[in-house]
């Protein structure tokens, strides 16, 4: 029986969330990055659902039970870096309601970024959650796609084309896989991601699927925004595509000098009861997190601060992995 990615907004059971560990990474950011996650991981677990802090030593066990409350449960487990929607597996569902953790190969975002642990990270978070797991035979990563649920997949050229993941694949292998692994059957190509984005351009930074048939966007909130082409192109694609557009300000540029960094609200994590909204000291942070609100009326949205996390390479979606409730 197929197996598909169901919407993100489909009713959870529990949600991995990873938690900063390397000094050598996060350097003098590293105990700032461990108190925003904590705040994001106590957020979702005040409302009732079951939260999983993922860490990897006593050292980090330690100083997250001094962060989060008494909600959230800590599992140790292998990784290299907190990006457990790259580095974790995909749930996906059949129509009987069985579920499989689906993984894929892993190479650092096209040999930037491999470390040690990476890749033992699906297979051991697949057995702490008593799910089976198969991995796939080509590289993917979860940040890379966006599902409403229907059958539909949301991508980008610049990361799925690029010959650093899958060289030998053609665009029309790639789609195959995906009809394949992860149970899509149309497919909206998106072009380039955002500017500063070492991931190479992925989904969840850009667009996100917000409902059936429904997709959110940026738009740019001054003239210096650096991706307003980006957002304008992903605007465009999606209408033509049949896709009813919503729009989300841009916190606008963020960086030092002219190095800029890929600060995004759409990085937001969907939640049973709360959407968390990446916030970063901008002056649309509180029109963000309100339009992002809009988006999901059955849900509170929370916007907590997120620069530190983003210093990193990426915020609250990318270093988080939901499993679905398997529904009979």
């Amino acid at each position: 029986m197929a197996f598909r990615m169901p919407a993100e907004w489909a009713r959870q059971d529990w949600i991995w969330i990873g938690f900063p560990a390397h000094g050598d990474l996060w350097e003098e950011n590293l105990a700032t990055a461990q108190e925003q996650m904590a705040a994001f991981a106590n957020a979702v677990a005040e409302t009732g659902q079951q939260v999983r802090l993922v860490v990897r030593d006593a050292a980090t066990q330690m100083r997250a039970k001094d962060l989060v409350s008494g909600a959230v449960a800590i599992e140790r487990h292998p990784y290299g870096d907190i990006w457990i929607r790259d580095t974790g597996p995909l749930t996906v569902v059949n129509a009987s309601g069985e579920r499989r953790a689906q993984g894929f190969g892993f190479n650092g975002w096209g040999g930037k970024y491999l470390l040690e642990g990476d890749r033992d990270t699906g297979p051991s978070l697949a057995q702490a959650g008593g799910l089976p797991y198969t991995r796939a035979d080509w590289i993917l990563e979860g940040g890379a796609v966006e599902s409403d649920g229907t059958g539909l997949v949301v991508t980008t050229e610049q990361c799925l084309l690029n010959p650093n993941r899958n060289p030998a694949l053609s665009r029309e292998d790639i789609w195959a896989n995906l009809q394949r692994d992860l149970g899509f059957d149309r497919i909206l190509w998106l072009g380039e991601g955002l500017a500063g984005d070492h991931t190479d351009g992925h989904v969840d930074n850009l667009a996100r699927m917000v409902g059936e048939g429904v997709i959110a966007i940026p738009r740019a909130t001054a003239p210096d925004d650096p991706n307003t082409g980006v957002f304008d192109d992903a605007r465009a694609r999606a209408q033509n595509f049949g896709l009813e557009v919503r729009d989300v300000p841009s916190p606008g540029w963020m960086g030092e000098e002219d190095e800029v960094e890929p600060a995004s609200y759409m990085n937001f994590a969907i939640c049973n009861e709360v959407v968390v909204v990446p916030t970063y000291g901008s002056v649309h942070d509180d029109e963000a997190v309100a339009a992002i609100g809009d988006l999901f009326p059955g849900r509170a949205a929370v916007g907590l601060r997120a620069d530190a996390v983003l210093t990193g390479g990426g915020s609250f979606h990318c270093a988080s992995q939901h499993v679905p409730k398997a529904v009979r």
